[in-house]
């Protein structure tokens, strides 16, 4: 079978690609705009806003696994989580179509349900909060019109929570790296449960589908949480615990936090710099981000890494040497 990842040089797709390298029946090919550090043999360079691009490298492609998005909280222009995550989702399915390729696994994200909402599942409407999630909306719009068109199409949207793992640096990287710093104070109460995806799981849910969706015509949505949940402090004990690291009791009034990220936001606008504090990132940190995930479960996968495991193969790779 051959495989197209579309982004593969970023986090989640260095993983994908490793993982499924294990597999003798893929031929694999790395489709993104950065060279890939981890499998530079099997990268071309290709943007998904170019569609002669993505014609030409998708040639004898039998599946495509669609990674590359605009993610992060800070990105400017904001027109381009619209042109990389919807027009290049568009881009996307008309190299697919013109190619004959009708095999599509699309990671969008629980963020099309915005915050604080109570543990939704799959059906949940969505209300996504920021532009990176009413991007990943729109594309899924995009892919939603496409199916009613082609029928004869296998989708699948795996939507992830926020994932983790060694070498991101992503939000709880930044978390992790200020415990372990000892540079750690809690923002609110620490109550809020938030749902998490390890990224060892997260590459082999995706080879599980590659295995089980083999011909059918099919359009599934699956959130992807690693469960069971845990809470800020339970996040933080944890991490403490592993790292031997003390835990400062001192905690701010959610109030406090965001008027600090305000005014980081402000001091970005000003300076034209990225801070590791905002208020987007202020309100993510303190919300309740918990999500249903019965849909995988009763799919037959099961994750490789309970969460407790990836998170101490994360801190000790990161922060405390390779003795995993």
């Amino acid at each position: 079978m051959k495989v197209a990842i579309i982004g593969g040089s970023g986090f989640i797709g260095t993983n994908v690609i490793r993982l499924l390298q294990k597999d003798e029946g893929y031929d694999l090919q790395n489709l993104d705009k950065r060279q890939s550090a981890a499998c530079p043999e099997i990268t071309r360079l290709v943007d998904v806003t170019d569609r002669d691009q993505l014609l030409e490298g998708l040639v004898g492609v039998d599946v495509v696994v669609l990674l590359a998005a605009e993610h992060q909280d800070n990105v400017q222009p904001i027109s381009l989580y619209y042109e990389v995550n919807v027009e290049g989702m568009k881009n996307v399915l008309y190299a697919m179509n013109q190619n004959g390729i009708k095999r599509l696994v699309f990671t969008s994200s629980v963020a099309i349900y915005g915050l604080d909402k109570d543990n939704p599942d799959e059906s949940f409407p969505a209300d996504p909060f920021n532009h990176y999630g009413k991007s990943k909306w729109e594309a899924e719009l995009v892919l939603q019109e496409w199916y009613a068109k082609h029928a004869d199409w296998n989708i699948n949207i795996i939507r992830p929570t926020v994932v983790f793992g060694e070498g991101n640096r992503g939000n709880v990287f930044n978390l992790l790296n200020q415990i372990a710093s000892s540079r750690f104070m809690m923002i609110g109460k620490g109550r809020n449960e938030k749902s998490m995806s390890y990224v060892g799981n997260i590459a082999a849910f995706v080879a599980f589908l590659l295995k089980i969706k083999v011909s059918e015509s099919e359009y599934e949505v699956y959130n992807y949480v690693d469960k069971p949940d845990l809470t800020t402090n339970d996040i933080v004990y944890n991490t403490g615990k592993v790292l031997k690291k003390p835990i400062s009791g001192l905690r701010i009034p959610y109030w406090i936090g965001m008027l600090g990220g305000y005014a980081f936001d402000v001091l970005a606008f000003m300076t034209r710099k990225k801070f590791a504090i905002s208020s987007v990132r202020v309100r993510k940190f303190c919300a309740v981000t918990k999500y249903d995930a019965k849909k995988v479960a009763a799919s037959g996968f099961v994750p490789p890494f309970a969460l407790e495991e990836g998170l101490k193969r994360t801190l000790l790779a990161e922060f405390g040497g390779d003795d995993l």
